[in-house]
This record gives C-alpha cells, structure tokens and sequence, in this order.
C-alpha cells in the first residue's frame, strides 16, 4: 500500500442532506485520527479547487451524501485534477443514482425489485393528475411507495396505504425532484447490505436489521439516535442472509460499483429480497447502518477506512 501523507475528507454540498454529510465526515476524520492518518475536513465549495491544487493530497475520501456527491459529478472533478479517491467512478455513480435505472440493471442481472412506474412531474401537469393516479392504482394497486428518483435520506419519500392519500404523496416527493418512482409497497424486514472491497474483491458484510418507529424510517428516524432499533447482523435465517448478502454483492457488481457502497433490501414472509436501492456513499454517522455491519464482522471501522484510501492511492500510483 502507498504511504498517505495527508488526506481529504470532503463533505457538505448544498443538498439537503448537508448536515448528514458533515456529520458522517466528523466521523470518518475521527477514524483517520485513530488510524494515524492526518485527515482535513473540507466542504465541496469555491474554496475547494484552489485548495487541492496548492496542496494535493494523497488521496480524497468523499463523503457528500445527495447530488453532487452521488451523482459522480465531484469525482469527475476529482479525476480531472488527478487526485485519488475512494469510491466508484463517476460513471457508475450516475448509473446508482438514478433510481429507476439501476432498478432495470439490477433486473436484468437476476435480482428481484418491486414493481413500479416512474413519471416526471409534467405527465400529472399536462395529463391530469387524477387520470394517471387512476391508472397507477390500477396497476400496482393502493400499498405503494413514492419516492424521488434521485436523492437519499428518505426526504420526499413516503408509504401510502389508500389511493386518497397518493396524491399528497407526489406533490411531496416534488419538493425534492422532477421524476416520481412509485413502487409496489412490499412488506417484511427492512435490511441494509453494505459491500466493502479491502483488496480480496467485493464482499457483504452482515446485514443489519432497521426497526423503524411505527414502520417509518424516514430522515429523523434515520438520524436521530434512540428512535431506530437496529439488529447487526439482522435477524434472519442464515439462508436468507445469504441470499441479502448475495444480492448486494450482484448489484454492487452490476452497477459497475468500487470499494464501497450500501443496497437496501426488503425480505418478505417467504424469504424473497426485493432490492430497493444503492447508495455509492453510504452514511457513516454513529447512527448509519455501514460502521454497524464493520463492527458486527469484526472488522475495525478507522482501519478499514485507512484501507480504503491507501489501496486509492496506490491505483493512482
């Protein structure tokens, strides 16, 4: 591995999942710290450029959760400065951030995902929006769940039980993006898979369980401790946590993914995991679900993330 002088952590952005980022990236500066690792917190704004280019450091380990962050965009800025990174390439990125496509790439290579339709917020402006409602029932039913295609944290995202409350929905999901993906609500056990790459290939780490409160895991839910029960590793048939861990490491695999990423899943009654979605920058708060599964394998959060931007570095070199 190359020897790291010094490295980013970049965090921030102006999504709305600001405050996540910088919380996850205090984390992950407090791990390097640990490690022997000397980490610089920086925000991804108009102080970044400058900065990188005066002092470029041995590597960057983005943690900016939401576009730019997941939508590859600050790695292809990264790339063009040629400075490592951990994480995906930026057109792998894009590809997981959009929602519905990855759901149609993960299909294809064998994983099962809920049924759904997605529509841009012109198609209910110019149709009439009672009409397509109408036929989205018609066809998924009334138990379904609305969600933008792009973004994380669950802003915009809701269940909807009866179709009186669908429209709500949509207008909701609007506030946080252009195009709805409206899936078939599956109910079962709520799981998280992270996959982590440390030079041996892309491995599951245990899946983790998430006992939302009153089935809500929606942001406060996500990052407010206390409110969540979390179970690392989750409470499933070793059979089927095989097959979680196994349809994470497909969609990792499918999406073209690198080094590390987090796919939800829904395991229903009969044992069937319904892929949900990936995040190529997974949360790493004290309340997020990938330093749980680190710690539940037995592998030491600090070093894997030292790991991680070593073996970063040494593809640059």
């Amino acid at each position: 591995m190359d020897e790291l002088d010094y490295v980013v952590v970049l965090a921030g952005g102006l999504s709305p999942e600001r405050e996540i980022s910088l919380r996850s990236a205090e984390q992950v500066c407090d791990a390097l710290s640990e490690a022997g690792v000397q980490a610089v917190l920086c925000d991804a704004d108009s102080s970044l450029l400058p900065r990188l280019r005066s002092d470029p450091p041995s590597a960057v380990f983005p943690v900016i959760h939401g576009a730019p962050g997941e939508d590859g965009a600050i790695r292809e800025v990264l790339g063009l400065l040629g400075i490592p990174y951990v994480g995906s390439l930026p057109s792998a990125c894009r590809v997981a951030f959009d929602k519905p496509v990855a759901k149609v790439l993960v299909a294809a290579a064998g994983l099962v995902t809920p049924a759904s339709v997605t529509l841009p917020r012109a198609a209910f402006h110019d149709l009439g929006a009672s009409g397509v409602i109408d036929l989205i029932v018609g066809e998924l039913g009334t138990s379904l769940f609305v969600k933008p295609s792009h973004g994380g944290s669950a802003l915009g995202a809701s269940a909807v039980q009866d179709a009186s409350d669908l429209a709500a929905a949509i207008v909701g999901c609007f506030a946080y993006g252009d195009t709805a993906l409206i899936e078939r609500l599956i109910s079962g056990t709520e799981i998280a898979v992270a996959v982590v790459d440390l030079g041996d290939g892309p491995r599951a780490l245990p899946p983790v369980e998430i006992v939302a409160p009153r089935g809500r895991y929606d942001y406060t839910a996500r990052y407010t401790a206390g409110q969540t029960e979390f179970y690392a590793p989750a409470r499933l048939p070793d059979d089927v946590a095989a097959k979680a861990a196994r349809a994470a490491i497909m969609a990792h695999v499918a999406l073209g993914l690198r080094d590390l990423s987090r796919t939800d899943l829904i395991v229903d009654g009969s044992g069937t995991a319904y892929f949900l979605e990936v995040n190529v920058a997974p949360g790493m708060t004290s309340t997020s679900t990938l330093p749980m599964a680190m710690r539940a394998d037995g592998l030491d959060f600090a070093a894997c993330c030292r790991m991680l931007l070593e073996r970063a570095a040494a593809r640059m070199a």
